[in-house]
């Protein structure tokens, strides 16, 4: 496998990954929560270091995963003691990832680990840091952080085709769902827990601001095509891997940031359906009253 086709490969499972999560986030309402998650989860990472001394293996993704759990409850107990849900966001989301900030500055040293590197990321230097895989009596030579996606986007669509119909209505009508005998709280927090992963797996390769461009922004796209779910998560999916691989190119074809790029194009593929959508687009929203215009002119003539 090439340098440029691990890229690629990496790219496009970011793109998944946060793509499906994405469309629930959407669905709930809930893009300025991915925003805090993203940041938050750097405190987690920072914990984690300082207890084992290393930034190999899933003690990170368990301190990512419970500082995403913390900012969850964290916002939810303010906005249960009367605080606006945005404004819990905001206290929460800069209160912790500050910490994070402090830790990093102070405490770890020098560990690869470090502001510009956990907000930006490089993906540039993701295929040399590599790990043998033994498959079929062969031995694979795979970069750590696409194993580890890899890991994540089967996890991600594993537990949406189990908890699909029970996301699906507790994304549409909580209060229906909890009338069914759906957990919702527990369902909830298993959605934040997997938006956790889903975030420090992808750390890597767009690092934790630009993330969030790759949760939400592919998502909103898909919303402008279509209502029905299963299609915008396929919808959703695909435009993450077509923004994650033309901004690996537009950033080549520019020599400017990877993360940046792929962020970039998901704006690109937002634009383009926010104009050309068939039933949100601006061109079917000027069309159609034309269109109802004319109608209206031949039954009167």
């Amino acid at each position: 496998m090439t340098y440029v086709a691990w890229i690629l490969i990496t790219a496009s499972l970011v793109g998944m990954s946060c793509g499906m999560i994405g469309v629930f986030l959407v669905l709930r309402r809930m893009a300025m929560m991915a925003d805090a998650i993203s940041h938050t989860v750097l405190l987690g990472i920072v914990l984690a270091f300082m207890i084992t001394n290393s930034l190999e293996g899933v003690h990170m993704l368990i301190g990512a995963a419970l500082a995403g759990l913390l900012t969850t409850y964290l916002v939810q107990w303010f906005q249960s003691k009367g605080v606006q849900y945005d404004a819990s966001i905001g206290v929460v989301f800069t209160s912790l990832f500050a910490i994070g900030v402090i830790l990093v500055s102070t405490s770890i040293g020098n560990a690869h680990l470090d502001i510009k590197h956990t907000l930006m990321g490089e993906i540039a230097f993701i295929p040399w840091n590599t790990t043998t895989l033994s498959l079929f009596n062969l031995q694979f030579e795979v970069p750590v952080a696409t194993l580890t996606l890899f890991c994540v986007f089967l996890l991600v669509l594993g537990l949406i085709l189990a908890f699909y119909k029970e996301w699906k209505i507790t994304a549409f009508d909580p209060a229906l769902a909890a009338s069914l005998g759906f957990p919702v709280i527990a369902l909830h927090y298993l959605f934040m827990t997997l938006v956790s992963l889903t975030t420090v797996a992808s750390f890597d390769a767009v690092g934790a601001i630009l993330v969030v461009a790759m949760l939400i922004t592919p998502a909103a796209s898909a919303y402008l095509w279509t209502e029905k779910l299963s299609v915008m998560l396929v919808l959703s999916a695909s435009f993450g891997v077509i923004s994650s691989i033309a901004g690996y190119y537009i950033a080549v074809w520019l020599d400017t940031s990877v993360s940046g790029s792929m962020a970039f194009s998901t704006g690109i593929v937002f634009l383009i359906s926010f104009i050309f959508s068939p039933s949100h687009g601006l061109i079917s929203r000027w069309v159609r009253p034309q269109q109802n215009k004319e109608s209206i002119s031949s039954l009167k003539s």
